[in-house]
């Protein structure tokens, strides 16, 4: 064998191995922050995509529900029944658009606003606990490295 055929097949596997690893993290991540999450959602009511969607509204205000289903990656009908959970919740409310009344925009509510600023401080706590644990150097590197995967993600 040569040399030039072993060393990829070799760096091949370190990063295969090392994206296993960070596969098996980040499940146990997701899976601690989820359980956290749900015992946050549980007495409103609210369930993740609800909740995703509520935090996407409350950063854009205003959305069309063409918009909602696009980011949420459902049809419009699945993201009208999403959107009607809600505003049986008092969360969003639905208007018809000015310019053209087949066009439904959804607004979050002050209520729905509170929830997702409730979430949101929660979140903030818990990733401070574990800002705490690193050291500042990593904490830089963590929140450099998160910036890039959240960059990749958002360009696809």
């Amino acid at each position: 064998m040569e040399l030039g055929t072993i060393y990829p097949q070799s760096k091949t596997d370190t990063l295969r191995a090392d994206a296993e690893r960070l596969a098996h993290i980040i499940m146990e991540m997701q899976r601690c922050f989820v359980l956290r999450l749900s015992k946050e959602l549980a007495p409103g009511n609210v369930s993740f995509p609800q909740f995703f969607l509520l935090a996407y509204l409350d950063q854009k205000e205003v959305l069309t529900m063409t918009a909602i289903a696009q980011k949420m990656g459902h049809t419009t009908a699945a993201a009208s029944g999403l959107v009607a959970r809600l505003e049986n919740l008092g969360m969003v409310v639905r208007s018809m658009a000015r310019d053209d009344r087949r066009k439904v925009m959804v607004c979050i509510t002050p209520k729905g606003s509170a929830l997702v600023r409730r979430i949101r401080q929660e979140m903030v706590g818990n990733l401070m606990k574990i800002m705490e644990y690193l050291s500042p150097d990593e904490q830089k590197a963590w929140l450099h490295s998160y910036s890039k995967i959240y960059d990749y993600c958002q360009s696809k």
